[in-house]
């Protein structure tokens, strides 16, 4: 059974920092390519940033200008959002997914991914 479960989400003023972990089980980690994605009330999902299965190449959304870092490790089946110099307009739920990397798709397309994590909020204060 596959989970993946993000954790690191909280409240934080605007200006602060947060790292968001997904935790994966139950896949070959290091065949996925793995995004975060947002969903703010109200609003889509949207796309933050993808990493790839192998060589580590990262994609970002344009919002994101240089904001976000997005990591993985594969040792701890791990991927990592560092999110810095955060926003009001940053407050969403952060969801992680898996990128099956023998299937066709696009890192920026929700709908390609292959599993979902339950999501973990972050709030940012004005």
């Amino acid at each position: 059974q596959v989970q993946l479960v993000e954790s690191g989400g909280g409240l934080v003023q605007a200006g602060g920092s947060l790292r968001l972990s997904c935790a994966a089980s139950g896949l070959t980690f290091s065949s996925y390519s793995m995004g975060w994605f947002r969903q703010a009330l109200g609003k889509e999902r949207e796309f933050v940033a993808a990493i790839s299965y192998i060589g580590g190449r990262t994609f970002y959304a344009d919002f994101v200008k240089g904001r976000f870092t997005i990591s993985r490790d594969t040792a701890k089946n791990t991927v990592y959002l560092q999110v810095n110099s955060l926003k009001p307009e940053d407050t969403a739920v952060y969801y992680c997914a898996a990128f099956d990397s023998k299937r066709s798709g696009s890192y920026y397309v929700a709908h390609d991914y292959a599993y979902w994590g339950q999501g973990t909020q972050v709030t940012v204060s004005s």
